[in-house]
C-alpha cells in the first residue's frame, strides 16, 4: 500500500494542516496552497505544531516524557519532538502560487464548506495538476456536483477526515456518479496506509457519517433549548451510556457552531425539515459563539 509521493492540500487551516500533517507523518512530500504569503506561514506554523505536540504525546505514551520530567528534562523532551517535527517539515512547502501543485500525484482540497469556492478550487488544481487525482473534504456538499465543472470527474472522489485528523481513525471516502471504481480501490489504500479505517459511501446529502452526526447533535440541541437537562448532562448520556468517545454538544464546539449550521441547513434544503436548525444553534452563531475556536459554544473554552 503506497501513499501518493506528493500531496498537495488547497486549504491550511486547521482541516487542512491536519491533513498535511498525517501525509507527512507517512512519509509524503506535502504542499500545501494559501491564499498569501502571511497565511502560508501560518498554516506551515500550524502543521509544524501538531507534528510536535504528536511526537511529545507519543513519547508520552512510550514512557519517554514522563522519564524525562522525573529527572527535570522538560526541555529536552520537547526539543525532541520539535526535531522530529522538523525532519517531516522539511518535505513540506507551504506556498501562495497554486501553481507550485504541479508535480502532486494527490490535490485535496480543504476550503471552507461553499460549493461555489470549492467548485472553483477544483477547477484550478485539475488546469494546473493535470496528472493529480482530486479529492474534496467537504463534510456534506454533493461530489457529483462538484464534479461538473471538472474535465475528468472520473478522477475525483470525496476523502472527508475528521478532526483532530492526525488521531481520527476514519476516513470518509464517497464515490461520485462518474468516479472510477479503481480509483476508490486506491483511496482504500490511502487510508489503511494513513493507519486509518475507511468506510465508502455513495454520494448523498451529508454521506454517512454527518448526516447521523448532525441528526444527533440537533437533537441535543433540542433538548438543551426545552430544559430537559445541561449540556455536560447530555453529552455524559451519550459518553457513558453509548461509549461515545465526545457528546454530541461538545463535537459540535470542537467542529465548530458554524460549520454545524451550514451542514444543517444543507440538509435540511435536501432532506427535510428533520433536519432544520433549533433557534439556540442559530443564536449562538449570530452572537459569535462558534465554539472552541472562539473560547464560547456550549461551553466555555
Amino acid at each position: 500500500m503506497t501513499l501518493p509521493r506528493t500531496v498537495g492540500v488547497f486549504g491550511g487551516g486547521r482541516m487542512g494542516a491536519g491533513i498535511a500533517h498525517a501525509f507527512l507523518a507517512s512519509g509524503s512530500h506535502v504542499i500545501v496552497v494559501e491564499n498569501g504569503p502571511e497565511a502560508a506561514g501560518q498554516a506551515r506554523d500550524r502543521v509544524a505544531e501538531s507534528l510536535a505536540k504528536a511526537r511529545v504525546a507519543e513519547s508520552l505514551a512510550e514512557g519517554r516524557v514522563a522519564e524525562s520530567l522525573a529527572e527535570g528534562r522538560e526541555a529536552e523532551s520537547l526539543a525532541e519532538g520539535r526535531g522530529v517535527a522538523e525532519d517531516a517539515l522539511e518535505r513540506l512547502r507551504a506556498t501562495a502560487d497554486p501553481g507550485d501543485l504541479a508535480p502532486c500525484d494527490l490535490v485535496i482540497e480543504a476550503v471552507p464548506e461553499d460549493a461555489a469556492l470549492k467548485a472553483q478550487v477544483l477547477a484550478l488544481a485539475e488546469r494546473l495538476a493535470p496528472d493529480a487525482v482530486l479529492a474534496s473534504n467537504t463534510s456534506s456538499l454533493s461530489i457529483g456536483g462538484l464534479a461538473a465543472g471538472l474535465a475528468s470527474p472520473d478522477r475525483f472522489l470525496g476523502l472527508h477526515f475528521f478532526n483532530p485528523v492526525p488521531v481520527s481513525e476514519l476516513i470518509e471516502i464517497v464515490t461520485g456518479p462518474r468516479t472510477d471504481p479503481a480509483l476508490v480501490t486506491r483511496a482504500r489504500d490511502w487510508a489503511v496506509a494513513l493507519g486509518k479505517t475507511p468506510i465508502t459511501v455513495a454520494d448523498s446529502p451529508g454521506f454517512a457519517s454527518s448526516r447521523l452526526g448532525v441528526c444527533l447533535a440537533l437533537e441535543a440541541m433540542r433538548m438543551l433549548e426545552e430544559g430537559v437537562a445541561g449540556a455536560a448532562d447530555i453529552d455524559t448520556a451519550m459518553t457513558l451510556g453509548y461509549r461515545h468517545p465526545m457528546g454530541p454538544l461538545r463535537t459540535t464546539d470542537v467542529v465548530g457552531l458554524d460549520v454545524r449550521l451550514a451542514i444543517a441547513e444543507h440538509l435540511s434544503r435536501e432532506l427535510g425539515p428533520r433536519f432544520d436548525p433549533p433557534q439556540i444553534l442559530r443564536d449562538l452563531v449570530a452572537a459569535g459563539h462558534l465554539g472552541r475556536k472562539t473560547g464560547q459554544g456550549f461551553y466555555t473554552w
